[in-house]
């Protein structure tokens, strides 16, 4: 009996629990004049920063801030990790206040707000700001993410003028639309949506209910490197681009630290494998295509859905920390890509009937959590769809060959669904909710594709969007398989810590081989596509997108970085491109408009479904209203201006015809 009495009680099962005991002494709230004193310097923290030109300083004190008070998590990635999608949704829903409040996104009043609100956060919840100490396997980790989005970034980072990294950005239409949303939070202070029309006096009236959270939040960040100095022209492609990249860095730690989440603790072994594997699959699916085409938004959707995904099949032994998270990380893909908040609600909805009993303990925090979330997380969706008919878009036909969604599915997911179901791991509730997740995201991809199918079109657009979630869950997966893997024995009395190498090499060789396994399947380093390659050809989007020729670089883009260098936007005149095709002087027009933040001015001349010339330019002509000044980019275009002109001279009237003055884009 007594020496059972000594048993230390087992550890909750779950990945990134805390080791704090639930009986261990609460800290006294401090005197009302500590509290004054910590109030105050809330706000003189954020001051001192911006005197000495280091407003930049002040998010990641945030960031640090939120991972002090929050108490779940193992190691400071962890809490790192947990605070910085606690942060991405509540930035969106703070948004909202921002957007109304005089000060808009100045750095600090923003900083000053959200310091308060931990420092009140931490007297109501008796926590003194705590972090775990740093490992060794937290860097991992990070260099990991940091490497991905590096190796991607360098088309840009080689290219050697302008003219080059335009180029390379014009390879997605929307790289256009997602900048000009970017600009113009920045210059009027928060969501377009919440005064519309306002904001079509200053952009795109389609933009103006597209879902914002990412470029809010993106905007809010880049107000903190150079206040009150918005970027424009070259600038503004520079830090939209950046700020992309930071997103796809964000959505591969995100998998990262899912994937380890869901699978518990891990032998460091293990660990390498399944950092390695999850930053491949990363890379050889069709992921990078969300950098290449310009997709940031749904980039971080899937960064959120990520979290709820390890969230709900492990949920955090803290359920007020689980129910705080859940419910940001739900409103900020409602803010931001709200397609995805259909499964990940659902995904929700099938953990809190799973943990309804627990849920009980904490009926207060369930329904003021609940309440906010179920209120903020659809209302862009409810806004779009009431406002500017989105839904219609649900059965949009186009987008990318599904050739490789198909073998990154059927492939990838016979191997998770068979790791998934051994003995080992099904007998874990972890990966029974797992599956629940898993058959979630089957069948979301499943119904966008009937959507399509009802309407007459094949699997389209939007389904491939569903697709990418499923492929994200699958990822997060392969932590069955990391589990499988063998490790070193550890040594026992009975035998003798001898040739420590030796017993260990099988595993080692084991692990090595699985890890070139994954790199070669997966195309990255190997002299084929590999299995998930494109159905158009023979290649990752990594790999394509990386050995892409940037000096080589399009008429579009030259005639675009030309226009933009010696032809800035005049204030009260409409400034368009004209080409000899029309698709050309669409493309060229669109992302000079974004450039010149002129899309509200550009609009007429720009978004209607004729594309013959010269009878696309003959209805530019007849749109536009005046002044409007034409660049004429060739001969071509020269001619057919001509003769529009010449069959109805009344179209002269406030038009000015420039020449594309000759220059190479560089």
């Amino acid at each position: 009996m007594r020496a059972q009495a000594t048993l230390e009680m087992p550890g909750v099962p779950e990945g990134t629990h805390s080791r704090d005991r639930g009986t261990a002494p609460a800290h006294r709230r401090p005197r009302a004049g500590v509290l004054l004193a910590v109030l105050l310097a809330c706000w003189l923290v954020p001051l001192a920063a911006n005197a000495i030109h280091g407003p930049w300083l002040l998010p990641p004190l945030i960031l640090l801030g939120t991972a002090s008070l929050l108490r779940s998590g193992r190691s400071l990635l962890d809490r790192l990790v947990l605070a910085l999608a606690l942060l991405a949704g509540l930035t969106c829903a703070a948004g909202l206040i921002f957007t109304v409040w005089p000060w808009g996104l100045h750095p600090v009043p923003v900083t000053g707000l959200t310091l308060t609100v931990l420092a009140l956060a931490a007297v109501l919840s008796r926590r003194a700001p705590r972090l775990p100490r740093p490992r060794w396997s937290d860097l991992v980790s990070l260099a990991a993410a940091a490497l991905a989005a590096g190796y991607l970034a360098t088309p840009y980072l080689w290219a050697t003028g302008f003219g080059q990294r335009l180029n390379l950005a014009m390879i997605g239409e929307d790289n256009a639309r997602h900048p000009a949303l970017f600009d113009e939070i920045g210059r009027l202070g928060g969501y377009l949506f919440i005064d519309p029309d306002t904001s079509r006096q200053h952009i795109f009236s389609g933009l103006v209910h597209y879902p914002q959270g990412w470029h809010f939040t993106t905007a809010l960040l880049d107000g903190f490197q150079t206040p009150g100095d918005l970027p424009a022209g070259p600038a503004l492609l520079n830090h939209y681009l950046f700020w992309s990249l930071a997103t796809f860095a964000m959505l591969v730690l995100a998998l990262i630290w899912a994937a380890h989440h869901v699978a518990g603790p891990l032998h460091p072994l293990r660990r390498l494998v399944l950092v390695i594997a999850v930053t491949a699959l990363a890379l050889g699916t069709e992921l990078p295509r969300l950098l290449v085409a310009g997709y940031p938004s749904e980039t971080f959707g899937l960064s959120l859905a990520a979290f709820v995904v390890a969230l709900v099949a492990r949920p955090l032994h803290r359920l007020r920390e689980q129910l705080l998270l859940i419910g940001a990380l739900l409103i900020g893909i409602g803010f931001s890509y709200y397609l995805f908040l259909i499964p990940t609600g659902a995904m929700v909805l099938c953990w809190l009937i799973a943990d309804r009993r627990r849920l009980r303990a904490r009926p207060g925090t369930v329904a003021i959590i609940a309440g906010f979330t179920a209120v903020l997380a659809p209302l862009i969706a409810v806004i779009g769809v009431l406002f500017a008919g989105q839904s219609e878009a649900l059965a949009a036909p186009g987008g990318a060959p599904l050739g490789e969604i198909y073998s990154t599915v059927v492939g990838l997911g016979a191997l998770v669904l068979a790791a998934v179901i051994a003995r080992t791991n099904l007998s874990e509730s972890t990966w029974r909710r797992y599956l629940g997740v898993l058959s979630v995201a089957v069948l979301f991809s499943a119904a966008m594709a009937a959507v399509n199918l009802v309407n007459g079109n094949p699997p389209a657009y939007y389904f491939g969007k569903s697709a990418h979630l499923l492929v994200l869950v699958l990822i997060v997966g392969t932590a069955a398989l990391a589990r499988l893997l063998p490790v070193p024995a550890p040594s026992t009395d009975a035998e003798p810590r001898r040739r420590p190498i030796t017993a260990a090499l099988p595993a080692v060789a084991t692990a090595v081989l699985v890890t070139i396994a994954v790199v070669l399947g997966t195309g990255l380093f190997s002299w084929t596509g590999g299995y998930f390659h494109r159905s158009a050809s023979n290649s990752t989007w990594t790999k394509a997108w990386v050995h892409r020729d940037r000096t080589a670089i399009t008429r579009s883009a030259a005639v675009t970085a030309v226009a933009a260098r010696n032809y800035p936007a005049i204030p009260g005149t409409v400034t368009l491109v004209v080409d000899g095709h029309g698709e050309q002087s669409y493309r060229e027009s669109v992302f000079l408009s974004a450039l010149q933040s002129t899309t509200a001015q550009t609009e007429p001349g720009i978004y209607f479904s004729i594309f013959a010339e010269p009878a696309r330019t003959a209805e530019v002509l007849r749109r536009t209203p005046r002044p409007l000044r034409l660049i004429i980019a060739g001969p071509a275009a020269q001619q057919a201006v001509d003769g529009i002109l010449t069959a109805n001279p009344s179209l002269r009237e406030g038009l000015t015809v420039v020449p594309l003055k000759p220059a190479t884009a560089r």
